[in-house]
């Protein structure tokens, strides 16, 4: 696990100071890292949403996943439904702290080419989500 945390900065009302833990999205549904892809997929479709964090056994964010790379996934001709998420996350090891600052955060993902950053505590437990502005 990458975890992206900086030392804290104080509270200024620029934008590129504020932190995580300030500006991050509701983290959404959490699910286990033993979770299919087929199971991935209809918990998604419930929730009305395009992206899951998962957690290992101890409750630990391990990373995300989103439909876009589910369905490809469960598209692939290499696919069984022995596919478990922790199979597919590759490389979403890259977290933020609470105190990451926003022009931390923001290099961070341009860099690893995320679209989404989880925040998570010193326990490792998601607090929220960051998403890059389109």
């Amino acid at each position: 696990m990458t975890l992206i945390q900086m030392q804290p900065h104080p509270a200024d009302t620029d934008p590129v100071h504020r932190t995580a833990v300030e500006v991050m999205d509701a983290a959404g549904p959490q699910v286990c890292d033993d979770m299919s892809v087929e199971v991935a997929l209809a918990v998604m479709a419930a929730a009305r949403t395009v992206r899951l964090v998962v957690c290992d056994q101890d409750g630990q964010c391990t990373g995300l996943v989103t439909r876009t790379e589910l369905a490809a996934v469960r598209d692939s001709s290499d696919y069984t439904d022995r596919v478990r998420l922790r199979d597919i996350l590759g490389d979403h090891g890259s977290f933020a702290s609470p105190v990451t600052t926003m022009a931390e955060a923001e290099h961070a993902m341009r860099t690893r080419r995320l679209g989404v950053l989880p925040v998570v505590d010193e326990q490792g437990s998601a607090l929220g989500i960051l998403a890059l502005s389109r």
